[in-house]
């Protein structure tokens, strides 16, 4: 069995917290070791947080730049998670091309530690711009493990 939701979220700091208490909803609901969800959740938040902060052309003013994306799946043994924004996309990346250099932040900086958090909490992350239209593309995975006494999602 899988489970997939998808969120058209405005890009306000109170979306943050509703994707992720989903998320976490539906990771319990499933079964998933709190570990897994706990780790999962923390780096939607920080995906969600820069497409508040850096997904739209507060210029341009377009009805997409003020929305952005966020599409989780529990499928089987692995949750995949994106965010999709429509800002100006990862400096020195263009779609289908090259990945952007994600460099650590200082260890005081109070901002730029988003991504390499994001790398950390997950298996395998892939940060690109979209083809086209522009905006960027956060999505990272990650393999399941249980609660103790959980299966796994099956089909019944």
């Amino acid at each position: 069995m899988s489970i997939w939701w998808s969120l058209h979220l405005r890009r306000e700091a109170a979306s943050v917290p509703l994707a992720r208490r989903l998320l976490i909803g539906t990771m319990e609901t499933a079964g998933v070791d709190p570990d897994i969800s706990y780790d999962l959740s923390v780096a939607l938040s920080e995906a969600c947080a820069n497409a508040v902060e850096h997904g739209g052309d507060m210029a341009c003013g377009g009805p997409g730049s003020e929305a952005y994306r966020v599409t989780a799946y529990l499928d089987g043994e692995k949750c995949r998670i994106e965010v999709a924004d429509a800002g100006p996309g990862f400096p020195g990346a263009s779609a289908g091309r090259s990945r952007p250099q994600i460099r650590p932040a200082h260890s005081d900086a109070e901002h730029g530690r988003g991504l390499c958090l994001i790398q950390e909490l997950a298996d395998h992350v892939h940060i690109n711009n979209k083809p086209g239209r522009g905006g960027a593309v956060v999505s990272f995975d990650k393999v399941l493990k249980w609660r103790e006494g959980a299966a796994p999602l099956m089909a019944v």
